[in-house]
């Protein structure tokens, strides 16, 4: 494994876990509390390590299996994923599609591992969960496809190298619809403000912590690492092309993406420190938005 490589493996698999402290702080700060600490996702994690999962007599091996699978399908997901100017590990042709479909692989885990509970409370989050997700991952495919006709690569690794300041000059209306359209996918496939609340509890705004209310233990954990890894994943996309920063130096580039993932960690704090969750009926419309703008910037991009 080279050095570029090594990076672009072992930052999200430590630092992931950060961004969400890192929100959590940006919250707490703007509200003028003291907060938790920086690092408390990290001892969440530890802490639930250590306690024993508890399973119902209803659920079967689809319950038990969903937390450590979606897991893996997250980790398999890293290796095909850029930091900035840092080729991922496993670039190859049409890597866009494997991670693509490993995104909706965790989503079919989680979901139907809602529904092996039995519970119609985890049914109704699982149902608008595929809702949303219907028209999120169009937006997502579609702001990629841009971004692919202008690199000519199907290879995240490989579009994402074309993606620098001359790019940005020549089509710049058109990044900025897809820099547009990532931002809207990152925070609803991440259950952020406005989509949805992460903190809350309320049975008719609940959408993905519905379907998690019954892991435990290890099971939880699998579950929270995983979704931190899913916010640096979906992050370092749009991190990548929003800060074109390509020196050909890792150390140069790898630093620049790693500080605009944390910089998206901030943004999204305010965000969800200036806006409230938004009504059920308003999701469709935003994520329509984004596929929208993801669509245009595709026929800008082969026009």
């Amino acid at each position: 494994m080279t050095q570029a490589s090594a990076i672009a493996t072992l930052a999200p698999l430590v630092l992931a876990p950060a961004l969400l402290g890192v929100i959590t702080r940006t919250k707490a700060i703007v509200a003028g509390r003291t907060g938790a600490p920086l690092l408390q996702p990290y001892y969440d994690l530890a802490k639930l390590m250590r306690k024993s999962a508890v399973y119902s007599r209803t659920t079967t091996w689809v319950f038990r299996a969903g937390p450590v699978v979606g897991l893996a399908a997250l980790l398999i997901a890293l290796l095909v994923v850029p930091l900035g100017g840092v080729p991922a590990p496993l670039g190859f042709e049409g890597d866009l599609i494997v991670f693509a479909y490993l995104l909706g692989l965790l989503r079919f885990l989680t979901v139907i591992a809602a529904l092996d509970t039995g519970s119609s409370f985890e049914g109704m989050g699982a149902s608008r969960e595929v809702s949303f997700a219907a028209l999120a991952e169009p937006a997502l495919l579609l702001g990629l496809a841009a971004v692919a006709r202008k690199g000519g690569s199907l290879s995240l690794s490989t579009m994402y190298a074309h993606v620098d300041a001359t790019a940005w000059a020549g089509a710049a209306p058109t990044f900025a619809l897809v820099a547009g359209a990532l931002l809207a996918v990152f925070l609803a496939e991440n259950t952020r403000v406005p989509v949805d609340d992460p903190t809350t509890h309320l049975e008719l705004t609940m959408i993905h912590e519905v379907m998690v209310l019954d892991h435990s233990g290890p099971d939880l954990a699998f579950i929270l690492y995983g979704s931190a890894l899913k916010l640096w994943l979906l992050g370092a996309l749009f991190v990548s092309l929003v800060l074109p920063v390509r020196s050909g130096t890792v150390w140069v580039d790898a630093g620049t993406a790693l500080a605009g993932m944390f910089a998206l960690a901030v943004l999204v704090g305010l965000i969800e420190s200036a806006m409230a969750r938004w009504r059920l009926l308003r999701v469709p419309q935003f994520l329509v938005g984004a596929g929208v703008m993801a669509a245009l910037a595709l026929v800008f991009m082969l026009g």
